[in-house]
């Protein structure tokens, strides 16, 4: 990872620690992109380099690449289900013990503001676009429909469990949810389809 990218990391990862901060100190409508700035510690250009608008600081994470990443370690023997559902538990795994309250505050902004949940639809296709190139071997230009079919199925339910997460206030664990939303998911599927 080259300098640019370690810095545009940090300053992005700074601009959602500082915007999160001043949503819960003083609402999301009442937070501006100066005070976002200004409270990160970087400028206007910056926050805009780093985030189209205010929205895509609680829609965007770096999440999206390593579930891709990790769909692909999973063996490919597997049901393409079940791939998932390990991956997005590993990927889970890694961030959740050290970021649970802010995914929890980024949930509950995601769910509660209009502006931020008119999108939520553009977060369900970022990752199933995730789970899709996860499953798809590399020399395969286009995902098949099944893949396709799969990987929106997989980011419902990943949806539905980070939903009933912020309907109880957090007061269950979300990989717990997750694990549950996926078995679920896997029980309604008979074993022998495979993608």
């Amino acid at each position: 990872m080259d300098q640019r990218t370690r810095t545009r990391r940090r300053n992005r990862a700074a601009i959602q620690e500082a915007a999160l901060r001043l949503f819960q100190r003083q609402g999301y409508e009442a937070t501006t992109v100066a005070q976002i700035a200004r409270e990160a510690g970087v400028s206007h250009m910056t926050f805009f380099r780093c985030f189209p608008t205010k929205e895509d600081v609680v829609l965007q994470d770096e999440y999206d690449p390593m579930l891709e990443e990790l769909v692909r370690e999973q063996p490919a023997t597997l049901p393409a289900v079940e791939r998932i559902h390990r991956a997005t538990l590993v990927g889970l795994g890694r961030v959740y013990e050290h970021n649970r309250e802010a995914l929890l505050d980024r949930s509950r902004l995601l769910l509660s503001i209009p502006a931020l949940r008119s999108r939520v639809g553009e977060n369900l296709a970022s990752a199933s676009t995730a789970f899709e190139r996860g499953l798809t071997p590399p020399e395969t230009t286009h995902p098949t429909l099944e893949v396709r079919a799969v990987a929106a199925a997989c980011s419902a339910a990943l949806s539905a469990a980070v939903i009933a997460w912020v309907d109880t206030d957090g007061e269950g664990e979300l990989p717990e949810l997750v694990d549950r939303a996926f078995l679920a998911l896997r029980a309604s599927s008979p074993g022998h389809h495979r993608s």
